[in-house]
C-alpha cells in the first residue's frame, strides 16, 4: 500500500477547502487537497446568486448579523453568527486581491439584494460567482509548489488512534493509499443527493459528515435541510442534480405565478418573494398541491437586461426551448443545502482531536434552521480559513500509523450486486423525497425509517467499491436526518411537521446527536 506524509490534509476542493488550503499554503508546509472528482467539481462552481458581506456603504455587519439571526428561526449561534459578519470582509477583499472580478456599477461594486436581507449586500458575477470565487483561488493555489491536488480519489475511512486523527484512508486509481498527516480539515460539503429532487452536483452524498461520524465526531441539526423554491422544471426529464433558477431573480424583482397565472405569494407571506427561502419552498409546495402542477417564474417586471444579468440561467433555459426574455420560467423546490454536519466550535473542531471541518459538512449552529440566502460561500470562506489558522498552531509530533491495525482487504462485487446496490440508492432518493421532504409528519418519517431499515444489508458489504461505499454514505446520511427529524417535535425554519405546525417552546434548542448513539 502506497504511503504519503503530509503535513496537512484537507479533504474537498470547495470554497471552504480552498480557503483553508490558502491559509496552510501561506506557510512552507507540505498540504495535500483530496477531491472525489476533479478539484472543481462541487457545490461551489454551480452557487450562482454571489456572496453575502456587509461591504456596501449603507450596510453594517450589525444588520447582517440581525438578518442572519432572523431567518435562522432563533436557532443561530449567535457567536457563529458574529464571526461570520465580522471577519467575512477582510476574507471578501483577500478573495478580490486574489483575482475574483465581481460585477460593478462604474467603479463601485454592484450589490443585489435576496430573500430575507434587509440590504442590498449580495457581491455577484454575473449569475456565475461560486465559478468566479473557485477559480481565483483555484487558480492561486495550484501555482504554490508545496500544495498538491489528488483528484479522483475517495477517502473510505480516517485513521483515528487515541482519539486522534493522523490521516485517511483512500482509493486513487484503484489503488489503496494511505495519507499520513498531522492535521485533517474536513470540508466535503453536502448530502442533497439523498433527495431526489435535488440542486447538489453527483458527489454530495454525505461522505464527509458519515466519515467524520464514523471517526467519533457528533453531528448537530441533522433534521435541517433547506429546500430551495425555484429550480427549473423539466416534467419526466428528471436529471440527477437539476438545474437552480438563482434566489436572486427574485430579488431583481421577479414574481412566482401559479399554473393560472396568479401572483400567489402574498396569499402566504407579507414580504412575498423576499419571503425567508423555506416559507418560499413551502407556499410553492401548497401551491403545487392545490393545482396539480408546478409554479412559474415571471421575469416580466425586472429593469435590468436578464440575458446580461443572468446569462447562466439565460442559456440554460434557452436549451430547454425556453426564452426568459419572453417565457415563463416552470419551476418547483428541490432539495439544495444542508444546515446540519458534523459539530464543530468557531474554529472547526470536532471532538476528535486534529480533525477539522469546514463549510457546508460542519455545523456550529451558524444558519440555525434556515440559511440566510448567499450566506453559505462566505461561510465556507470564513470557518474554512479559521480551521486552518487553527490546525497551524498544533504542534509538530511525527504521525505513526500503525499498519497492521487497518483493514484493507477489498472483495470484487458481482455484477448483480452492484445492480441491487444501484436500486439501493434510488430507495433511498425516493424515500427521503416523498417521506423527508419539505412537509412532514411523525407517519411519513416512521414510514421512511422503515424502508431504510430494510437496506440495512448495505453495511455488510466490506469493500472500498466507490458504489458501495456511496450507498452506505447515503443510508446512514438518510437514517441520521431522518431520526433527528422524527425527534424534533415541532417546526421551525427548514424542518416543517404537519402533525406540529406551531413552534413548541421546549425545543428551541441545538439538537445534537452524540457519536455513541446506534442509528
Amino acid at each position: 500500500m502506497k504511503t504519503l506524509k503530509l503535513d496537512y490534509l484537507v479533504i474537498g476542493s470547495g470554497i471552504a477547502g480552498l480557503s483553508a488550503s490558502n491559509k496552510l499554503a501561506s506557510t512552507d508546509c507540505s498540504v495535500g487537497v483530496i477531491t472525489k472528482s476533479i478539484s472543481k467539481e462541487g457545490s461551489t462552481q454551480y452557487a450562482q446568486g454571489g456572496i453575502a458581506v456587509a461591504m456596501n456603504e449603507d450596510d453594517t455587519t450589525k444588520y447582517h448579523f440581525e438578518d442572519t439571526l432572523k431567518a435562522g428561526a432563533e436557532l443561530c449561534n449567535k457567536d457563529a453568527v458574529s464571526i461570520l459578519v465580522e471577519e467575512g470582509p477582510a476574507r471578501v477583499k483577500e478573495l478580490i486581491e486574489l483575482g475574483a472580478n465581481f460585477d460593478k456599477i462604474g467603479q463601485k461594486y454592484s450589490f443585489t439584494k435576496e430573500a430575507a436581507h434587509g440590504k442590498r449586500r449580495i457581491l455577484h458575477a454575473g449569475d456565475a460567482t461560486g465559478k468566479e470565487i473557485e477559480k481565483a483561488l483555484g487558480k492561486h493555489l495550484k501555482s504554490q509548489l508545496n500544495v498538491n491536488f489528488y483528484e479522483n480519489t475517495s477517502v473510505i475511512q480516517l485513521i483515528v488512534e487515541d482519539n486522534n486523527c493522523l490521516g485517511c484512508l483512500a482509493v486513487h486509481n484503484n489503488e489503496l493509499v494511505l495519507f499520513e498527516a498531522k492535521a485533517t480539515i474536513i470540508a466535503t460539503g453536502g448530502c442533497a443527493q439523498v433527495f431526489a429532487r435535488n440542486t447538489n452536483p453527483p458527489v454530495s452524498t454525505g461522505d464527509g459528515i458519515i466519515l467524520g461520524y464514523d471517526a467519533g465526531c457528533d453531528v448537530q441539526d441533522m433534521e435541517f435541510m433547506q429546500f430551495h423554491p425555484t429550480t427549473l422544471f423539466l416534467g419526466d426529464k428528471k436529471p440527477i442534480s437539476i438545474f437552480l433558477i438563482s434566489e436572486a431573480v427574485r430579488g431583481e424583482g421577479g414574481v412566482l405565478r401559479n399554473i393560472n397565472g396568479e401572483q400567489f405569494m402574498k396569499n402566504y407571506h407579507p414580504d412575498a418573494e423576499l419571503a425567508p427561502r423555506d416559507i418560499v419552498a413551502r407556499s410553492i409546495f401548497m401551491e403545487m398541491s392545490k393545482t396539480n402542477s408546478h409554479v412559474y417564474l415571471d421575469l416580466g417586471g425586472l429593469k435590468k437586461d436578464v440575458k446580461k444579468r443572468f446569462p447562466t440561467i439565460y442559456e440554460r433555459c434557452l436549451e430547454a426551448r425556453i426564452d426568459i426574455t419572453r417565457d415563463f420560467i416552470p419551476v418547483a423546490p428541490a432539495a439544495h443545502y444542508f444546515m446540519g454536519g458534523l459539530k464543530t466550535d468557531g474554529n472547526g473542531k470536532t471532538n476528535v482531536e486534529r480533525l477539522y471541518a469546514a463549510g457546508e459538512v460542519a455545523s456550529l449552529g451558524l444558519h440555525g434552521a434556515n440559511r440566510l440566502a448567499s450566506n453559505s460561500l462566505l461561510d465556507g470562506l470564513v470557518f474554512g480559513y479559521r480551521a486552518a489558522a487553527d490546525a497551524l498552531e498544533l504542534d509538530n509530533s511525527e504521525v505513526v500509523i500503525d499498519l497492521k491495525k487497518l483493514d484493507t482487504e477489498n472483495p470484487a462485487i458481482s455484477e448483480s450486486a452492484a445492480v441491487k446496490i444501484m436500486a439501493a440508492k434510488q430507495i433511498i432518493r425516493k424515500t427521503m423525497w416523498h417521506n423527508v421532504g419539505i412537509i412532514r409528519s411523525k407517519e411519513s418519517l416512521t414510514e421512511a425509517l422503515i424502508t431504510l431499515k430494510k437496506l440495512d444489508w448495505l453495511y455488510k458489504l466490506a469493500t472500498f467499491n466507490l458504489g458501495v461505499v456511496e450507498a452506505k454514505n447515503m443510508l446512514k446520511t438518510s437514517q441520521l436526518i431522518t431520526k433527528s427529524a422524527l425527534e424534533r417535535e415541532e417546526s421551525r425554519g427548514a424542518h416543517f411537521r404537519a402533525d406540529f405546525p406551531d413552534r413548541d417552546n421546549t425545543n428551541w434548542k441545538i439538537h445534537i446527536v452524540k457519536n455513541s448513539r446506534v442509528i
